[in-house]
């Protein structure tokens, strides 16, 4: 797979790609982007740096410092609201940006790793065909800077080790260490970036004086801003990361939930995803046997230059790459067992996987282009078009899908809401106990109080003051201090939320909403 056209053309075609990968997300979200829990705490996050209150928790009525999202989305959205935009549209903007920009990015890196612009300008096309990347991209959410900081350090790292740039290599490393500074402080697990690079340098570099010299250069590079984030965390709330260390393993549900979201990016027509899931082990021995493919190809290229120094340096990008899908599947796995039990296996968190993935099945495709004969390359042509066409199918449903409306909290269903207009209307002062605090400060711009927990979804552990808190909550409403308003609750209910509303009467019910208050007599 040979480049026949010039680098111009080339370097133009792959513009083309990030417009069309930015018109596609603008043309999915006429509504904007779609917004969860996760999405309002960044976009207040900023709306509170905005205001020059720094970085607080603006969507609770406590207002505390944030320390359990790293600052660098919000910061961002900040940065573009400086320009007036609020950082609701500056996220959709932002977003549709870098759908485009990390399509172009990944081209770049394929075509360094092919040494073909081809086979960049075709990896830049899967990237904005792909169903399971465009939805990423979809919603308010910090992983698109991510993997766009993640890019540029996976660029940079090249350039450090490549002979032309020999004499500006640790200039390059500088900015590979202060790249995944910004990765790690846009989300915490961009740790597995730095356990890669590392791994990288000491098994590619010729000499221990090298390996050690690089090394300590990285970090120094990365270190600092991960530092002072951590310190700033401790003294104003006495924790690194709002992270708890307890042992709860994976669970069967979540590795499940991991592989129908893995199925989804294999297959990304949903019937037919559905119908192929109906065999579980059909993704289960594709998964497999792509690792172990990676893990083996890793291993004696590692191996070979690390023990003989003299031989040929591996393919950088694609050594790096094969090296971070083991890295970041680590770092979330180990995540989930020790910090977090409640991080679900979704399409977000596995994103930074699909473009190693991406990568290496383009650099396959490239080997065996080269290395064919006629049959051959039909074979590779005939998988590119199967490859395409899937895609193709998938991203248009998907599109059109997004299109019809809001996702999440972005819905007709929470902005035409009679309970958020009620809610809208009560004193300024009077608190609001909910069970969707994201959704009532994003149309109500009011910090909420949260509801009392039977289990803490984070470490899995029950609670010892449910029933005092329960207890609190009913006294603050029946008094009339304090108004109640549940969102999403089902008929003939028997969950908590039931204690909390035994004997109150609701001011305003509506679809499965109510809202429960005693207004104080004048």
């Amino acid at each position: 797979m040979t480049a026949s056209r010039s680098p111009l053309a080339s370097f133009l075609t792959l513009g083309l790609i990030a417009v069309l990968g930015a018109f596609l997300i603008f043309k999915a979200t006429p509504d904007g982007l779609g917004l969860s829990d996760d999405s309002v705490a960044y976009i207040a996050g900023a709306r509170s740096l905005l205001a020059g209150e720094g970085y607080r928790e603006a969507w609770l009525e406590s207002n505390q410092p944030v320390t359990h999202f790293p600052p660098a989305f919000s910061g961002t959205l900040a940065l573009i609201g400086l320009a007036g935009l609020d950082p609701i549209t500056g996220a959709r903007l932002l977003n549709a940006l870098l759908f485009g920009v990390n399509a172009a990015l990944l081209s770049l890196l394929g075509w360094r790793m092919t040494k073909s612009s081809l086979a960049g300008i075709i990896l830049g096309a899967l990237f904005v065909t792909n169903d399971s990347l465009l939805r990423v991209h979809a919603v308010a959410m910090s992983e698109p800077l991510f993997l766009f900081f993640s890019l540029l350090a996976f660029l940079c790292f090249d350039f450090s080790l490549s002979p032309r740039e020999r004499s500006r290599g640790e200039g390059w490393l500088i900015a590979t260490g202060l790249l995944t500074s910004l990765a790690y402080l846009t989300r915490y697990s961009g740790l597995a970036l730095v356990a890669t690079f590392v791994v990288a340098l000491i098994l590619l570099n010729e000499t221990w004086k090298k390996r050690i010299v690089s090394s300590l250069i990285f970090l120094a590079s990365f270190a600092p801003s991960a530092i002072a984030w951590s310190i700033r965390n401790r003294v104003v709330a006495g924790n690194a990361t709002n992270r708890t260390t307890l042992w709860h393993p994976l669970t069967s549900e979540t590795l499940e939930e991991g592989l129908r979201t893995f199925s989804g990016f294999i297959v990304p027509v949903e019937e037919w995803r559905r119908e192929v899931f109906t065999s579980p082990n059909i993704f289960v021995a594709i998964i497999v046997l792509v690792l172990l493919a990676v893990l083996v190809w890793i291993l004696i290229n590692g191996w070979r230059r690390f023990s003989k120094p003299s031989t040929p340096m591996p393919e950088v990008i694609g050594f790096t790459n094969g090296l971070y899908i083991f890295g970041y599947l680590a770092s979330v796995f180990l995540s989930i067992s020790l910090f977090d039990a409640s991080t679900p296996l979704k399409t977000r968190i596995l994103a930074p996987v699909y473009l190693p993935l991406l990568l290496l099945l383009v650099s396959a495709g490239a080997w065996m282009w080269s290395r064919s004969g006629r049959a051959g390359r039909g074979i590779v042509m005939g998988l590119a078009l199967i490859i395409f066409s899937v895609s193709a199918v998938g991203q248009a449903r998907s599109v059109t899908e997004l299109s019809k409306g809001g996702a999440g909290f972005a819905s007709f269903k929470w902005y035409d809401s009679k309970a958020m207009a009620y809610l809208r209307g009560l004193p300024a002062r009077t608190p609001i106990y909910t069970n969707e605090p994201g959704a009532v400060y994003l149309y109500t711009g009011r910090g909420c109080r949260v509801l009392p927990e039977r289990v803490d979804p984070v470490t899995g552990l029950a609670w010892d003051n449910f029933d005092k808190g329960v207890a609190i909550v009913r006294a603050d409403v029946l008094a009339g201090n304090a108004a109640l308003a549940l969102f999403d609750m089902q008929t003939n209910d028997e969950s908590d939320l039931a204690l909390l509303t035994d004997g109150l009467i609701p001011v305003i019910k509506s679809g499965g909403d109510a809202i429960y208050y005693a207004p104080p007599m004048r």
